[in-house]
């Protein structure tokens, strides 16, 4: 018990150093770290370890954590659900480096597409899965939008055909849908600027063979001419 009220007590004075240096006296407009800068800043991580600058530190920081989330986060799936997963992961680096930008003017209607192309395959799909369950019962297929007769294949070949296109269109459904998500969450953040700057790209070679992962669906092409170096990484390699 005594120890708790110590720390409260030690939690209590810096409180009220922080606000007699940084608080006191300031309106809303004011700058709260008016009396830091990089300079002073570096100066003392320098003091706690030789080389130590803030962007080091900030890297360090920004690279650990998509390592971390990579390792924990990605499952078996295809390679856009693992593309997704190292969206999210670098997104969260992003937040932590303070990385945003505004709201593209496109947006909105690239999510109404979006939006309209999903709603226009779900209906395929319906009519899709009716014929389907004709099929099974040895109906022939439902007449299309123009009121003429669909081809009638053979029960077989017909059955078959309908099962991949039903498959085919769910894969396009799910595709569009993870698609709009990911839109979604990362309007506001720029991925690109912890990517160039801030992240060993080393994490992500290593992790692009581990999971069999084009490094082209990460890396662009100046990127990838940028971080020539670390393509010959091994594979377990971990920050």
């Amino acid at each position: 018990m005594i120890s708790h009220i110590w720390i409260h007590m030690q939690m209590i004075d810096l409180s009220q150093r922080v606000w007699s240096l940084f608080y006191a006296g300031k309106s809303k407009s004011d700058d709260l770290f008016d009396k830091l800068d990089t300079n002073k800043l570096n100066a003392h991580l320098k003091e706690l370890m030789p080389g130590l600058t803030a962007k080091v530190f900030r890297t360090y920081n920004a690279s650990i954590t998509l390592d971390e989330m990579l390792n924990k986060e990605t499952k078996d799936g295809d390679v856009a659900e693992k593309v997704v997963i190292y969206q999210r992961a670098n997104k969260e680096v992003a937040i932590i480096c303070n990385h945003q930008r505004s709201i593209s003017k496109s947006h909105s209607a690239q999510m109404s597409r979006l939006t309209e192309k999903i709603t226009e395959l779900k209906g395929v799909l319906k009519e899709l899965k009716i014929d389907l369950d004709r099929a099974k019962k040895g109906k022939p297929p439902l007449k299309d939008a123009d009121g003429k007769q669909k081809r009638n294949l053979t029960p077989e070949v017909y059955y078959n055909s309908l099962e991949k296109k039903i498959a085919q269109t769910n894969a396009k459904i799910e595709k569009m849908e993870r698609d709009m998500q990911t839109k979604e969450d990362l309007k506001t953040v720029a991925l690109g600027t912890s990517k160039i700057n801030y992240l060993d790209p080393r994490i992500t070679v290593a992790w692009c063979k581990r999971h069999e992962v084009p490094i082209e669906k990460i890396f662009n092409k100046s990127l990838l001419a940028k971080f020539a170096w670390a393509m010959d990484v091994d594979p377990d390699f971990r920050f």
